[in-house]
């Protein structure tokens, strides 16, 4: 990739970003070095009279005339002895000087200095930059994705592009990197607060969240091959297409006009898409460029996969790869596959929303082929204690193993494990046990949501068995219950009841009866409208909640007993900013969808190669007649059912160790036999701890009501 000049490129944003303090430096500079050279000139043409003047002695003292009329002294000393003429000549001078040269090059000047100003402030210069993400379009997403390179080594440059609102977004995005900072820093403090003074100074010093990431905003056409080449977009490491919000709007009618063309496709974002891939397809553009793309849509979903089909169809295939690396992202698809399995396993919400970002324990890749997986893993597992291999995929990017570990080099640091005699009991006839969900409300992946629940039945629902896997009651307003058929097409939802926000007492009932019907434990997932107005997003989560948490309330005080977690409460939330509502009423399981599709755009765009993995962990695998499962997922498996007996305490490089070569024992059948690979366990509240780092220093202790993480095929 070519790079420019550090102090070129450092000078070329802080010209952009700062012009008004990049001539204010000018200007003084300027005149320091004037001042210098002016002293240097005067003593060295310092004159001791002025009765005789050469050609240069008068050119000088013209000069100095025209820069302060006081210096005619030099020339006139005594008007009387010099005579009227010369005085009249110097006065002239002076007066024709001050207009013309003083007065034309203060102006000339100032006009340029303002035009400069004016041009850096509207975008209109060339942004020289290289190795930076470009941001095209603006949503509720967008300032989720810029927050997520907080977490990304080394300096983080960021170029937007949008039609308008630059003040506002500049605004959105300083709020929300400062909130992320200061809550670290904050998480950091207490941290440190059992160490000495000088130790608790160092460790902040070292350790404390800075602002790494400088944030540059244009605003223009996105549609226009100059602006786009403006922002060196032949030269950005990725490029990130956004949809457009169908809620930022204020009108109801608007919106329902916003969303039935939404459901129809967006040709916006084809036509940015083939702007964008015509550039860094180009021969002078950079290799192994990356192009995310939102998608909503089975309209816009094809035609992306017809223009990557397209741009895939010429030269060989290392230039095919390192030239179109486009990669589409169904959010809808993404978010209600997502929401399914924290319905199911509300755990999985902790561990995800570390996993699926740059903060702390992550996914990352190599280019492997290994020749027997099972064997690779086990080989593995001897002497890298920093890194926890998952599995290997063959995907349109070339063969590639998987890897979950703190840091991308951790995966090649080698390190011999101890030893050990550990072992663990795995329950053989392990089997999730029932699941019964409510969801309150609705929002525009409900499709998807009920697609995850249906995989999830076609690989756990015992085919001998009539007691179902799951039961699913849906509450929601009638015309939205109409518009999908009541969720008649799902066998696994066994009521639905037609309810606006305001009929507390038939919710509440509703949810009652169902609970008190089932010993099993129950999960109640609130979903929030993602198509309501603005003042009204969140809002009818918010009175769900407060219906869930009085019902919560009512069977803690008629039982003393009763264990308030034995209802797992999901909230999904799209502002982030009410987060702190939700929390305030003791839920800790809130799911910001918003940002969980960004924090998987931040990472596919410094990483394509995990989207095949992403879409296979999403999605359950409804095995074949003999009970073999080829897919593997993320599970939150309860420690009582998981083990025959509850492991003993051991370090992390133990528990890992002992539960994969368990769970490959060769004297087991293959439809009983499922490789599985410890992530990590969840206490009970919500503290999820994940393997990473040096797995031989840290302890594991578990226990009866805690939840193991685990990624197996079953």
């Amino acid at each position: 990739m070519r790079k420019k000049g550090r102090f070129g490129e450092w000078f070329n944003i802080q010209l952009v970003k700062h012009p008004r303090r990049v001539v204010l430096w000018a200007i003084f500079l300027f005149n320091v070095f004037f001042l210098i050279v002016a002293a240097l000139i005067i003593s060295g043409l310092s004159l001791k009279g002025t009765e005789k003047m050469g050609f240069f002695e008068a050119a000088y003292y013209t000069i100095t005339m025209i820069l302060d009329a006081g210096c005619i002294s030099f020339v006139v000393r005594d008007i009387g002895t010099s005579g009227v003429a010369i005085a009249i000549a110097c006065m002239a001078i002076i007066l024709i000087g001050m207009v013309s040269f003083t007065g034309a090059v203060i102006g000339y000047v100032t006009n340029v200095i303002s035009n400069f100003i004016d041009n850096a402030n509207a975008g209109t210069r060339k942004l020289k930059i290289s190795d930076h993400l470009v941001i095209l379009n603006w949503n509720t997403r967008a300032s989720e994705i810029v927050n997520d390179l907080l977490y990304c080594n080394g300096k983080q440059k960021v170029v937007v592009l949008v039609e308008g609102r630059k003040a506002e977004i500049q605004k959105e995005i300083n709020e929300r990197l400062t909130d992320t900072i200061t809550k670290e820093n904050k998480k950091l403090i207490e941290s440190c607060s059992n160490l000495g003074f000088f130790r608790r100074i160092i460790r902040y010093a070292r350790n404390s969240m800075k602002n790494n990431v400088t944030v540059l905003i244009r605003e223009g056409d996105v549609f226009s091959s100059k602006q786009l080449f403006d922002i060196s977009l032949e030269h950005a490491r990725s490029v990130i297409i956004l949809g457009n919000d169908i809620m930022n709007t204020v009108c109801k009618f608007e919106t329902r006009e916003k969303l039935d063309d939404a459901s129809k496709g967006n040709a916006l974002t084809v036509k940015t898409l083939m702007q964008v891939s015509d550039i860094t397809s180009a021969t002078f553009s950079d290799d192994d460029q990356k192009i995310i793309v939102e998608v909503s849509d089975d309209w816009t979903w094809n035609l992306v996969n017809r223009i990557i089909n397209y741009k895939m169809g010429g030269g060989d295939d290392e230039t095919k790869r390192s030239k179109c690396n486009i990669v589409p992202v169904r959010v809808d698809k993404v978010l209600g596959q997502i929401l399914s399995q924290f319905s199911l396993m509300p755990e999985l919400n902790y561990a995800y929303s570390e996993l699926f970002s740059n903060k702390g324990t992550t996914f990352y890749t190599k280019p492997i082929k290994p020749e027997n997986e099972v064997e690779y893993i086990s080989k593995y597992l001897e002497n890298h204690p920093y890194s926890i291999p998952l599995t290997h995929m063959q995907t349109s990017r070339g063969d590639l193993f998987y890897y979950s570990a703190e840091e991308a080099e951790n995966i090649d640091v080698v390190k011999t494990v101890p030893r050990s005699d550990y072992r663990v009991k795995l329950n053989r006839n392990y089997w999730i046990a029932k699941k019964n969900v409510v969801i309150l409300g609705h929002n525009s992946h409900c499709d998807y949501l009920m697609e995850g629940f249906a995989s999830f039945v076609g690989e756990w629902q015992k085919p001998d068995s009539d007691e179902q896997i799951l039961q699913i009651v849906v509450i929601d307003e009638e015309r939205n219950l109409e518009k999908n058929n009541y969720y008649k097409d799902y066998p696994f939802v066994i009521k639905t009841v037609a309810a606006s926000i305001y009929d507390k007492e038939l919710i509440c009932n509703t949810i009652e009866e169902f609970v008190e019907a089932n010993e099993e434990d129950t999960s109640v997932l609130i979903l929030s409208d993602d198509s309501a107005l603005n003042d009204e997003i969140d809002a009818n989560t918010l009175a769900n909640l407060v219906y869930v948490q009085d019902i919560i309330a009512k069977k803690k005080k008629a039982d003393a007993n009763f264990d308030p977690e034995s209802i797992d409460v999901i909230v999904e939330i799209i502002d982030p900013k009410h987060q702190y509502v939700v929390s305030s009423y003791s839920v800790d399981n809130v799911v910001i969808s918003n940002r969980y599709i960004s924090k998987m755009i931040t990472q596919l765009g410094e990483k394509d190669d995990i989207f095949d993995f992403y879409n296979d962990i999403l999605t359950y695998d409804r095995g074949d007649h003999e009970g073999l499962f080829e897919s593997k997922e993320v599970y939150a498996k309860k420690v009582s059912t998981f083990f025959e007996e509850i492991p003993a305490e051991c370090t992390e490089s133990e528990l890992v160790r002992a539960i994969w070569f368990a769970s490959i024992d060769p004297s087991l059948p293959e439809n009983k036999r499922y490789p599985t690979i410890a992530l990590g366990y969840v206490k009970p509240g919500g503290r999820v701890t994940l393997f990473g780092r040096d797995q031989t220093e840290k302890k594991v202790r578990l226990e009866k009501h805690d939840k193991i993480i685990v990624f197996t095929n079953h």
